[in-house]
């Protein structure tokens, strides 16, 4: 009776450790394939995500091809080195300068976190921070504004190229974004930003 009942609890310690382990991988399972946490580094999403604020990003959507839309939030990696402004067309002399239109080639490891502006075939123009879609001004009551610096007022219009996206950060006047280094190639997109969980008084949907 008692070699019986060791066994007993044997089986359900194996049973209750094996149960832990395929549970533990589904979480994994799960993060790796479908979710990812993020947090805000800079200021550049301001007023819209602060700086240590924590996000979701559903990748689901993005493997399965879809492409994102105007409006949508989303992280992905920038063209390699793009903190340094990357593009040849922008100038960064006295003059006022030109948006970026053409992709860069080479991906940097980083990640950003930015909004779509512009999707394949828009044309895209910025006027005083404001995005100018198709010959109409967007409505963007989330965005900080740019004043009148020299970064906020492009003089060309551009068309976002084919498996691409136009990327803004909400605070115009402080982003790093396709204004200086180009479109962003879709296939280097992480997946979409669709929640925030932290600080608690800011939980909820983007």
């Amino acid at each position: 009776m008692l070699a019986t009942l060791q066994r007993l609890r044997r089986n359900s310690l194996a049973s209750m450790v094996f149960t832990i382990a395929v549970v533990l991988g589904l979480v994994f399972a799960v993060q790796a394939l479908a979710i990812k946490p993020y947090q805000i580094p800079s200021e550049s999403m301001e007023p819209t995500l602060t700086v240590g604020q924590r996000v979701i990003v559903e990748r689901v959507g993005h493997r399965l091809g879809n492409t994102p839309k105007v409006g949508d939030i989303i992280v992905f990696h920038p063209a390699q080195d793009a903190a340094g402004g990357r593009c040849e067309d922008h100038d960064q002399g006295g003059g006022t300068p030109t948006p970026c239109e053409v992709p860069a080639k080479v991906a940097d490891k980083d990640t950003f976190i930015k909004r779509v502006v512009g999707v394949p075939g828009d044309r895209i123009q910025i006027r005083r921070g404001r995005v100018i879609r198709n010959g109409k001004t967007t409505k963007e009551p989330f965005i900080r504004g740019c004043g009148s610096a020299g970064d906020c007022t492009f003089a060309r219009t551009i068309t976002v190229p084919k498996d691409t996206v136009y990327v803004l950060g909400d605070n115009r006047g402080e982003s790093e974004d396709s204004r200086f280094w180009g479109p962003v190639r879709t296939k280097w997109i992480i997946g979409n930003a669709v929640g925030t969980y932290w600080p608690p008084k800011r939980v909820g949907g983007l």
